[in-house]
């Protein structure tokens, strides 16, 4: 799978975490309001829910840059298998570096 399609999986899923979360706040506001008693439970469980989406972002970054990483191994071995010559990473440019100082 491509990296740059593993990102956008991760992206998706975060912004699904996001949107659960803010449309979580949504429903216990209202409920809250319905419902007074109930407000210290409801927000327990949204913190509870927001820090399970804190987690699960975590892990989605975690395996996009195992997956990044593995990615670049096996673009490494395939080009070791045709006789290229690979870059170390540290080798690698990220594009013109000149926005006003010197290093």
């Amino acid at each position: 799978m491509h990296p740059l399609a593993l990102a956008g999986a991760a992206a998706g899923r975060l912004a699904h975490y996001a949107v659960s979360g803010v449309v979580g706040g949504l429903i216990i506001r209202a409920a809250s309001k319905r419902l007074p008693d109930a407000k210290p439970v409801a927000h327990k469980a949204l913190v509870g829910g927001i820090a399970n989406s804190i987690v699960a972002g975590r892990w989605v970054a975690s395996a996009a840059e195992e997956a990044r990483l593995k990615a670049g191994d096996m673009l490494a071995e395939a080009r070791t298998s045709l006789g290229e010559e690979v870059p170390p990473p540290s080798a690698v440019k990220a594009g013109n570096h000149d926005h006003g100082h010197e290093h």
